[in-house]
Order: C-alpha cells, then structure tokens, then sequence
C-alpha cells in the first residue's frame, strides 16, 4: 500500500517552476521578508556562518572599534599619550596604535596616558576590549563544541534493475573515525502535481526502505528504495520519473560518541538528477594484512549498471 502522509513541515504550496526544497548544504531553500531582527539571534548568526566570515567579521569590527577611539585620542589631544608629529595622519597611526594596545591590554609601555581625561578614555577601551575579547572566546567555543554531523551523502542518485525490479537508491559514508550508533533514516518523496483546479500543490509519500536502521556505521551504507507495488513511482518509467518535479527528503539521526548525543542531518535528492543504469562503485577492500580499507575517492565513483 502506499504510505501518502500529511505535510511533514514544508508546506503544501506549490508551483509550476518551483525549485528545490532543500540547499545541496542541507539548509531549506527559503527567502524571508519583513523578518524581524533582534540582537538576541547574533549568537545564533555568529555560531553558524563559516569560519572565514567570523574571522573577517570579528577583525573588521576590532578595527572599526580601535579606529574610533584613534579618533577620540585626536580630539582630546594627541599630546596627552604621545609628542605630536606635526601630521595628522602620523597622529591618528599613533592613536590607532595606542588604542590597539589599550584594547587587547598589551601596554608595551612606549606610548600612556598623561592626562585624566585619555586615561578615562583608556580605561573604558580597557574594559571593552576585555567584554569584546570574553565575547569572541565565548563564540570560538560554541562553534566548536556545536554538535555537527559526520554524515556525507553521495553526489549521485542511482535508478536501476533490483532484485528481479527496479530502485533508486544513493549512499552515504562517516567522514569521522568515530562510530555511528543505532543510525536510521528516512525518506520522504515530496512531488509537486497540479489539482483539479490547476493548481500546483505538493504531495507527500514515505517510502519504504530495504533497511531504515543499522546499528553503527563504520564505513558506507547504501540506502535503497525498491519499486514495488507499495512505491508511488511503481507504474513510472524510469524516462518518467526523471522528468517528475520530485524531490526526496531524507532525514538521518544517530547518537555521536564524540558529542554524546544525537546527531541530525537532512538532505535532498532532486528526481531529475537520477543516473538511470549506473551503479556505485566499490569503495572498500581488505589489503594484504586482512584489514578493511576504505577508499574515500572512490565514494562518488558510478560506473554503468549491467543486468
């Protein structure tokens, strides 16, 4: 019997030339508008963008930080941290050097405060630059305590001959040393039809798998869907299926011994992208010494399927 089942969270809204659900990233495919913004979300934003963005953008605020108060030096008067130079710009590098010292508490002593006024000034950078300093450690450890999955889901989704039938079927392997306990998974076939009023509207089905658990996962697993009677793509030739707006779903969960606890990780498979007639090449094979080696360039490798 097929398993059609209610949304699962996508939403039911379709249309003709909708793209993907799902980022190749894992991320949902969604544009917000007049989405408020509140302060309270710059962990979440700080803890997810990627390292290069981080750093570009905790060193860009530490410049625009020291350069400002350079330029509060300059106004209150270069002479109380340092002799004038006679130009301007040679200032404000003084003051900028001075403010760089001040914030990250360095004091190399070459260049002080000699009024109350800069040394006020100093010690307010002083205090700021110890919450900044707080605040950016606090951020390195939730990135890199944030619990990440190792899951890496092969490029290719893969429709051939199966046992006396068809299945489209892909793979997934640990990028990790570590082992996976007790992964399961599911798969959702997500296909944007038109009603009977024309329009475009997403229906949702459960596919059966050959195995929705294991109970650990060392090296790769290849998920299969065979289509069977209980398939919504059974009476779908393969030239057919390719050319269906579907898309799969899937959602993968394990416990994560490094992290001590589950682990989540979606994923999605556009229908179009199927390579009829291939099959996954092998990856693995035990060397000489009787140990089991995984090959990780031969993962994506596909080569044609022959029945």
């Amino acid at each position: 019997m097929i398993n059609k089942i209610k949304d699962p969270g996508v939403g039911n809204a379709s249309a003709q030339y909708a793209k993907r659900m799902l980022k190749t990233d894992g991320s949902f495919n969604l544009k917000y508008k007049n989405k408020p913004r509140k302060f309270s979300e710059a962990y979440h934003f700080l803890v997810n963008i990627s390292w290069f963005y981080f750093f570009s953008l905790s060193f860009l605020i530490g410049f625009l930080v020291n350069a400002l108060f350079a330029i509060i030096y300059l106004i209150i008067g270069i002479e109380e941290i340092v002799k004038p130079s006679g130009s301007v710009f040679q200032d404000f590098l003084n003051a900028f050097f001075f403010s760089t010292q001040t914030f990250t508490t360095v004091g190399y002593g070459a260049m002080s405060p000699h009024g109350i006024l800069s040394g006020f000034v100093a010690s307010v950078e002083a205090f700021l630059g110890l919450m900044l300093f707080a605040f950016v450690t606090g951020l390195i450890y939730g990135r890199f305590s944030k619990p990440k999955s190792a899951v890496r889901f092969s490029e290719h989704l893969i429709l051939r001959d199966f046992n006396h039938g068809r299945a489209i079927m892909f793979r997934l392997v640990n990028n990790r040393k570590s082992v996976m306990i007790k992964p399961k998974i599911s798969v959702t076939l997500m296909l944007s039809e038109p009603n009977e009023a024309g329009e475009y509207q997403n229906n949702f089905y459960l596919l059966k798998l050959e195995r929705n658990e294991i109970d650990y996962l060392p090296t790769t697993w290849t998920v299969v869907h065979e289509l069977d009677e209980e398939s919504p793509l059974y009476e779908i030739s393969n030239q057919e299926i390719v050319k269906l707006h579907g898309e799969l779903i899937i959602m993968m969960s394990y416990y994560d011994e490094s992290f001590n606890q589950e682990v989540h990780k979606i994923h999605s498979y556009l229908l179009n992208e199927a390579k009829i007639d291939y099959k996954f090449a092998k990856a693995q094979n035990f060397n000489k010494q009787g140990a089991l080696v995984l090959d990780y360039d031969l993962f994506e490798a596909i080569e044609p399927y022959k029945s």
